[in-house]
């Protein structure tokens, strides 16, 4: 009898930590595995995985060349920065209406306790971490 190997789905924290990624590398061009990783709260070897999906996809490049013990010098490409505005516009599009009516100071905390949340919960869910 055939054993069948089911793919595991994605989890949503996988497109988190890429959308995450993307953002750090954008605003900070140049930064290395290990400061991405310092960043989303997971190790430098889980961020390198995150990297190679967002390499593969065409969205970040590796500046500096490959080998063993080398920093990584990291960019976001153009295909990378229109990813970034599309998930902006979804993100914003979903968040307009949530926000509707509430002053400016308000909608400023809340995103500030909803990001806090969220880092909150990537780094409960990293490898290692309980």
């Amino acid at each position: 009898m055939a054993t069948v190997r089911r793919r595991s789905p994605r989890r949503p924290a996988d497109a988190e930590s890429r959308l995450s990624a993307l953002g750090h590398l954008s605003r900070e061009p140049g930064l290395s595995y290990s400061a991405l990783g310092r960043r989303a709260g997971v190790t430098a070897q889980s961020m390198q995985a995150t990297v190679r999906q967002l390499e593969q996809a065409g969205a970040v490049r590796r500046v500096t060349p490959a080998g063993r013990g080398r920093t990584a010098e990291l960019r976001v490409t153009d295909a990378g920065r229109q990813l970034l505005g599309e998930m902006d516009h979804v993100l914003s599009s979903v968040e307009a209406p949530l926000l509707e009516g509430l002053p400016a100071k308000e909608q400023a905390s809340l995103g500030a306790l909803l990001h806090r949340l969220l880092v909150k919960g990537l780094r409960s869910e990293a490898p290692g971490r309980s």
